[in-house]
C-alpha cells in the first residue's frame, strides 16, 4: 500500500506537471512512429527518390510548375 500512496502523492502533486505532460507528449509521438513506421519509411523513400530522379534527369520542373526564380 505504500507503493500506492506514493503513486497517488505523485499524481496530486503539482510541481512537475508541466514535465509529466511533455513525456506524455513525447510518449504519444513515439507510438505513433512506432506504429506507422513503415509508412513513414516508404512515404521518405518515395520523397527522396522523386528529388533524386529530378537531379538525374536535371528538370526544371516540379508537378509542371517551372522552377525559375521571379524576375
Amino acid at each position: 500500500m505504500k507503493w500506492m500512496n506514493r503513486v497517488k502523492a505523485l499524481w496530486k502533486e503539482e510541481e512537475g506537471l508541466g514535465t509529466l505532460e511533455i513525456i506524455m507528449i513525447i510518449a504519444v509521438i513515439l507510438i505513433l512512429a512506432v506504429a506507422f513506421r513503415k509508412w513513414i519509411i516508404g512515404w521518405f523513400e518515395k520523397l527522396l527518390g522523386q528529388a533524386n530522379e529530378q537531379l538525374i534527369n536535371n528538370t526544371d520542373t516540379v508537378d509542371g510548375t517551372l522552377l525559375t526564380p521571379p524576375k
